[in-house]
């Protein structure tokens, strides 16, 4: 029985990185279709498309930072209980996944608006990282539970 804290701690991370790279997917085609029409229409492709490409990365750096300085310690040290860290586990990974898509969709929408105008990087990066809050708060909240 005792073997589920450790898939709990592993599914943490597997699932936040899962999102992640459903998430980079999302961004990375959104920043990919912003260069081609920056090249059909002769102007220059802002490299800095890539930061909203590569922005749903950080899920899995959160999954994997929970799994190894909460889940595996608490429950190795007995403070946490198998079903506990299996159930956080699912539970922080899904938020952590969910929040990696949205940020990618906000990504790709981001380098569309960015490509097209121009303007409004700031704008763009704040919705990302709003984003981003909701897998920030998984893995604190979670870290303190």
């Amino acid at each position: 029985m005792e073997i589920w804290g450790y898939i709990g701690a592993a599914i943490c991370m597997g699932i936040a990185a899962i999102g992640s790279a459903i998430g980079i997917g999302i961004a990375g085609q959104g920043a990919i279709g912003a260069w081609k029409r920056c090249y059909i229409n002769n102007k220059p492709a802002p490299f800095i498309l890539t930061v909203f490409a590569g922005a749903p990365l950080t899920q899995t750096i959160y999954g994997f930072l929970l799994m190894k300085v909460t889940l595996v310690p608490k429950f190795t040290n007995g403070d946490m209980k198998p079903g506990t860290a299996l159930g956080l586990g699912i539970a922080s990974g899904l938020a952590m996944c969910f929040s990696a898509i949205a940020q990618g969709k906000a990504g790709a929408a981001g380098s569309d608006a960015l490509g097209e105008t121009g303007k409004g990087f700031a704008q763009y990066i704040m919705v990302v990282g709003l984003c981003e809050s909701v897998a920030l708060f998984a893995m604190v909240f979670s870290m303190i539970a």
